[in-house]
């Protein structure tokens, strides 16, 4: 065989294929063990059918002796009486008086009575023992006669009766002694649960194999029919494409495992629609902030370039460096989104202390050309386990959006509150439309389009915010106030660490 071609199974790769064939495995399973039962409870009964037949035939040979009849060689079952003091049997028939006709009787002599046995009356008993008919090497076995019972051990019914209580005269039409002991023998033959048996062994062969071919054709049928819609909605999911997510699958009518499955691919392609259509914003507005300042900066130097004599040169280095630093920051940001978009949150995290954090940046923070008042309120340590660079950002970023907006004051409260701790930026500035509470945090999402976009922000500080604080578990959310915009920052409150 070829080395690369693939190496073929005796499993079929069809999932019908492979139901039908499971299907049929556990009925077989299933069938072998009703037929288990079934073989064992029919030998059972027969066994048991065999045994009274056999016990009603030991009575009646009884009743005849004890009447002083010889009983007829005639017989359903094979049997023999065999007397003390005699060697041939008192009378055979049933077939086991071919064994050894006339020579003298089969099975073994009773043991001496001098009184009627402790069964007799009406306790009538007998007993029962296995006993093995010797085999008459001097005596052919004719086809069809009792004779094939030699050689074979079989259960034996025998039941003893003293003739001394029979009288003189029934004994002596015994051709026995007024003292001797009889012993009615019956053979249970097995012939009979056998063949019953067997027969039963071949009907349930019979039904279980055409049980397991409609079994395996009815499961191969009904998988072949669920499955139905799922090739629909494959053949519908391998139409999608990246250029247009727009195709859903047919939500089948009943409410079954495929219903589930063909809304869980819709809202998968919805989300995939809807993430390919976040993207191209993304891109569109991406491109569109870099071509502003691009615009700007290629401007002023074609001007520069074109009347070198008229230009103020330091006023046309100052506008390039000044978009320099705009594209400068846009680039880190779109580099910073695409890192949290792709990185996993800090496997091992330290503890930072987010009071003290907002309490240095709101020292530190830069001051505008306007009266700007920076304030932090943190009576005590908050902790929070995460990034010390990655709290740090979000916070600036705050702190940068609370200042472009602010009238004359910006609050920061940082306090624990049960398992959390809560840091609010609190402006005095025209403040958010609650419509506009949640789009705030979009990429690229300005809502004052007449603030002056060399001093307004790139769009995306408060979408980083975001997510850096769902990186630390956290939420961002924008809270109503009556005068400005007060931003909420809530995330796990860590221990604090020792000796502080």
């Amino acid at each position: 065989m070829n080395a690369t071609e693939p190496r073929r199974r005796w499993w079929p790769r069809s999932v019908r294929a492979r139901a039908a064939l499971a299907a049929a495995f556990a009925a077989a399973v299933v069938l072998a063990g009703i037929g288990w039962w079934a073989h064992h409870e029919a030998y059972r009964q027969s066994t048991r059918i065999a045994e009274e037949q056999a016990r009603k035939s030991l009575l009646a040979l009884v009743d005849q002796l004890k009447e002083g009849s010889v009983p007829s060689r005639r017989s359903a079952v094979p049997y023999e009486v065999v007397a003390t003091g005699r060697r041939t049997a008192v009378a055979s028939g049933g077939g086991l008086d071919d064994v050894a006709p006339g020579t003298r009787h089969v099975l073994p002599d009773p043991a001496a009575l001098s009184a009627p046995p402790p069964q007799a009356g009406a306790a009538w008993g007998y007993a029962v023992r296995p006993l093995r008919i010797p085999a008459r090497r001097d005596h052919g076995h004719a086809p069809g006669n009792g004779a094939g019972l030699a050689g074979g051990t079989y259960p034996v019914l025998y039941d003893d009766l003293w003739a001394g209580e029979l009288g003189r005269d029934r004994a002596a039409a015994l051709g026995v002694g007024a003292d001797a002991t009889l012993r009615v023998y019956v053979v249970q033959l097995p012939d009979t649960a056998e063949a019953i048996t067997g027969t039963i062994d071949g009907l349930l062969l019979r039904a279980g194999l055409a049980g397991l071919v409609l079994i395996a054709g009815a499961a191969y049928l009904t998988v072949r029919v669920a499955l139905r819609p799922v090739e629909a909605i494959r053949v519908l999911t391998a139409s999608v494409t990246a250029s247009d997510p727009r195709e859903r699958v047919t939500v089948p009518a009943a409410g079954h495992e495929i219903t589930a499955l063909a809304t869980t691919i819709n809202a998968t392609l919805q989300r995939l629609d809807d993430a390919a259509a976040q993207q191209r914003r993304f891109v569109a507005d991406a491109a569109h902030e870099l071509r502003s300042p691009l615009t700007t900066l290629l401007a002023s130097l074609e001007v520069a370039l074109a009347y070198p004599d008229r230009t103020d040169w330091p006023v046309a280095a100052t506008t390039a460096a000044r978009q320099t630093r705009r594209l400068q920051a846009l680039a880190e940001d779109l580099l910073l989104l695409a890192r949290l978009d792709t990185r996993a949150p800090a496997a091992d995290p330290e503890t930072v202390d987010l009071a003290a954090l907002a309490s240095r940046l709101t020292e530190q923070y830069p001051r505008a050309a306007r009266p700007l008042t920076l304030a932090c309120d943190s009576p005590a340590p908050a902790c929070a386990l995460g990034n010390p660079d990655e709290y740090e950002r979000l916070l600036r970023n705050l702190l940068d959006n609370a200042a472009r907006h602010a009238a004359h004051r910006v609050q920061v409260t940082v306090r624990d509150q049960d398992a959390w701790v809560v840091l609010t930026v609190h402006d005095d500035g025209p403040g958010v439309p609650p419509e506009d509470a949640e789009r705030v945090f979009e990429r690229f999402v300005r809502l004052d389009d007449a603030r002056s976009r060399d001093h307004g922000g790139t769009g995306l500080g408060l979408a980083i915010a975001r997510d850096l604080a769902h990186r630390h578990r956290g939420t961002l959310t924008l809270t109503p106030r009556t005068l400005g915009a007060c931003f909420e920052l809530r995330v796990p409150r860590a221990p604090a660490p020792a000796g502080t």
